[in-house]
């Protein structure tokens, strides 16, 4: 079979590797059907974000079953799969307590289309074949009236983005929202739409890219569009219960903590750019501020974004850019775009 493989910065390929095969009882074998790219994705093929070479991209992704094992029972050859991006078990403690990125049955950090990140290759979405391990619980069917092209970020960014307003607005039913885009562009967006649909009373997004600030608008949301050296005067005294940072960068993080209302909650989709970054931390102990910095428990979080997406009331496909073929994505992969999605 075939995958594309980041070579170093710059470089993708597609190279030719040995089909993958069921290793034990609960494997699958998945052919993916649709694959969106990862807000990190970019950044990883530029080497804006260090990864070591060489590893098969893609991590969001719906398939289609071609094999299952013995033991993976409730699913059956050729049904259309979500694959949470994220290896977990479904069984150990932290799984059960839905803490699906911290599953103790596999190295921290193991993901498809990350190479070896956290000690475990499980290889990447944008190929011919995938091998799924713990497929009774990684594996979510997808509902037949839902196109795969739309479904396929809720592995990992369209569920970043729910978790990062769902828990808080369950709090406090109703709250504003705000949300600082930039450059984990899909995310914030998608928090954006699921602030929306989770019944916020107003969703103000903050941003300094015009394209962004559109797709927005139509979402929904209040915009503003700020400088990115003046984002922190964007919102003048206005003050949030609830703030999303998806702006990576510091002034973006620094707005959202700046805007964040006492006792209120502000969640970072990212750990910046940078090994180690300064908080306000004596400001945020005075103002009682919960700030959450975490990737998203995929498998935990995918079910109740699936049921959102099922029913009508959150649509991932607005803010899809563009739709391309796998023949295309090493330059795709690098393209500006908020959201793309690979078809084979």
């Amino acid at each position: 079979m075939r995958h594309l493989v980041f070579k170093g910065p710059g470089e993708l390929e597609w190279q030719e590797t040995a089909d993958p095969r069921l290793s034990g009882p609960r494997d699958a074998l998945v052919r993916p059907i649709a694959v969106a790219r990862c807000d990190l994705d970019p950044a990883i093929a530029l080497g804006l974000y260090p990864m070591k070479p060489s590893f098969a991209m893609g991590h969001e992704m719906v398939g289609e079953i071609v094999e299952l094992g013995d033991e993976v029972s409730g699913f059956d050859i050729g049904q259309r799969v979500i694959v949470p991006f994220q290896a977990s078990c479904g069984e150990c403690a932290p799984c059960l307590r839905g803490h699906s990125n911290a599953c103790s049955a596999v190295a921290s950090g193991t993901a498809f289309g990350l190479g070896p990140h956290g000690g475990l290759d499980l290889g990447g979405a944008l190929a011919d074949l995938v091998r799924v391990p713990f497929a009774d619980h990684m594996l979510l069917a997808l509902p037949d009236a839902l196109d795969a092209i739309v479904a396929a970020g809720i592995s990992d960014n369209v569920s970043d983005g729910y978790r990062c307003v769902a828990e808080p607005l369950r709090a406090i039913p109703g709250a504003p929202v705000l949300v600082v885009g930039g450059l984990a562009p899909s995310v914030g967006l998608y928090a954006v739409s699921c602030g929306i649909a989770l019944g916020s009373e107003r969703v103000v997004y903050v941003d300094y890219d015009h394209d962004r600030l559109q797709l927005a608008t139509a979402l929904g949301a209040h915009v503003i569009e700020a400088p990115l050296d003046r984002l922190v005067d964007a919102l003048g005294d206005e003050r949030f219960p609830i703030t999303v940072d998806a702006c990576v960068l510091d002034p973006g993080r620094d707005l959202a903590l700046f805007a964040t209302a006492p006792c209120g909650t502000c969640t970072s989709v990212s750990g910046g750019v940078s090994p180690r970054s300064a908080l306000p931390l004596q400001s945020m102990y005075l103002k009682g501020i919960r700030y959450e910095v975490s990737r998203v428990h995929a498998r935990a979080t995918a079910p109740a974004v699936l049921d959102l997406v099922a029913s009508g009331r959150l649509n991932p496909g607005a803010i899809i850019t563009k739709v391309v073929s796998f023949d295309d994505a090493p330059e795709a992969m690098v393209e500006p775009a908020v959201k793309i999605v690979f078809v084979p």
